[in-house]
């Protein structure tokens, strides 16, 4: 997988150490866990630096699809992990969604959730797609746009 090979490259200039990149599934996301024991030094503060380095991966992989030649193979944009920091973050708020879509069934009502990134919206409206008696929906605009997980009687 090309994103890998980006990856491992990226950590080896900024001389990053690792002791190895694992490609792993959730939530119909491909994720590129970096093993590391110096996991803070790749996270950053609040996950900035592990934001930056899953975009320039992503960025890179954009910029020679585009200049490739050749038919892109790496189309799909895998997501950057570090020691399970991300997963563990993905599984939170799938949990999360899971508890406030039953609290929308058992008192009727719809639930507004707090503001989130585009990513995690997606990953609550994928996490209660199948969910019985209720719907979710993004409203309001920039950093104040938030899910709504909405009761609705009939399945």
């Amino acid at each position: 997988m090309e994103s890998k090979s980006i990856l491992k490259e990226l950590l080896e200039s900024a001389g990053l150490l690792h002791s190895d990149i694992l490609i792993t599934e959730l939530a119909g996301q491909t994720i590129l866990t970096i093993e590391t024991e110096d996991a803070p030094a790749i996270i950053g503060s609040h996950g900035d630096a592990l934001h930056a380095l899953d975009h320039l991966v992503r960025k890179i992989v954009e910029k020679r699809t585009v200049s490739s030649e050749h038919a892109p193979h790496d189309t799909h944009h895998p997501l950057v992990d570090v020691d399970g920091y991300r997963t563990k973050q993905i599984k939170d708020l799938q949990a999360k969604a899971i508890m406030m879509a039953e609290r929308a069934r058992s008192f009727q009502y719809d639930v507004e959730l707090t503001p989130m990134s585009s990513y995690e919206r997606l990953i609550v409206h994928t996490t209660l797609a199948d969910a019985p008696h209720v719907k979710t929906e993004s409203q309001g605009e920039g950093r104040d746009r938030r899910v709504v997980i909405r009761y609705r009687e009939h399945a």
